[in-house]
């Protein structure tokens, strides 16, 4: 692997990653595209921008999306976030219910899985659609 920031893993170097490990990779892709698309809407000081994305990120607010994502996703997508979403986590933030974590941690593996295959096309298709509808 020579760049990390384009990254093309075959699917079973995928599916042989964990899926707390998956959802570690999306929680970051998550958030990079939340803040691209606060970035990309302008007129918003720092500060702004920090509690925006904070309120996009967190897992209540995952959980919405995932309804919406849900309906657009193909059956390896699906398979993807299930994995993610039947982890066995330690731990569920008081902020949100373990569904809603389940959830969120769902939308995590299947983000990190496509960033890891390389699939920003299809990142980004999904993550607009649900964005622009």
């Amino acid at each position: 692997m020579e760049n990390y920031f384009k990254m093309n893993l075959s699917k079973q170097e995928i599916d042989a990653i964990s899926n707390l490990g998956l959802a570690h990779m999306g929680d970051c892709v998550f958030e990079i595209l939340c803040r691209g698309y606060l970035c990309a809407q302008g007129g918003k000081n720092v500060g702004k921008l920090h509690s925006d994305t904070i309120q996009m990120v967190k897992a209540t607010s995952q959980a919405k999306f995932v309804d919406k994502l849900l309906p657009l996703l193909t059956e390896e997508e699906l398979s993807y976030y299930r994995r993610g979403k039947n982890s066995h986590v330690h731990a569920v933030p008081k902020s949100c219910t373990p569904a809603e974590y389940a959830k969120a941690t769902g939308l995590e593996a299947l983000f990190g899985a496509l960033y890891l295959a390389g699939r920003t096309d299809r990142l980004n298709e999904l993550f607009k659609n649900v964005m622009e509808n």
